[in-house]
């Protein structure tokens, strides 16, 4: 109950800090990447906030023996900067791009009671959807020929 709690405050302190920032302006976030035009520094903001509380934060927390409310701390294990890595950032970017949303920002936008942030999960669905779909079928190949390969 407690990693529920947690959850619950964890995404009202990060949704009251996109709209207190105003991160669920797409306009803000379109701003930001038309770096030609008018450009909108306010993004780099929030990012250098983000990056500089954790900075300080990781330093004292993962001198615990394991978070408050779990008995070990998940992080990545590998670094590996490979081709879906690439290919899932370039597809994140031209998606920001376009819509001036990402998935924080899109739910909290739905306050805003407009259309774009609904539409932009409603497709962000669709899109993860494919990817599942996509990624269950690669590895289904992956093993068949992996068998094959065993069978000579």
């Amino acid at each position: 109950m407690k990693q529920y709690l947690i959850a619950l405050v964890s995404g009202i302190l990060f949704g009251l800090g996109l709209g207190i920032s105003q991160m669920i302006d797409r306009n803000r976030v379109l701003g930001f990447l038309d770096v030609k035009g008018v450009w909108d520094p306010t993004l780099l903001f929030v990012l250098g906030g983000a990056v500089g509380v954790t900075i300080i934060a990781f330093r004292f927390v993962l001198k615990l023996p394991h978070p408050l409310f779990s008995d070990k701390f998940y992080l990545p294990k590998t670094q590996d900067i490979d081709l879906p890595l690439v290919i899932g950032a370039a597809i994140f970017g031209i998606g920001w791009g376009i819509s001036g949303y990402c998935p924080g920002p899109g739910i909290a936008a739905l306050v805003l009671g407009i259309w774009n942030p609904v539409l932009f999960l409603a497709a962000m669905l669709v899109g993860s959807l494919a990817q599942k779909s996509f990624s269950s079928a690669t590895q289904a190949r992956s093993q068949a020929k992996t068998y094959s390969d065993s069978q000579r």
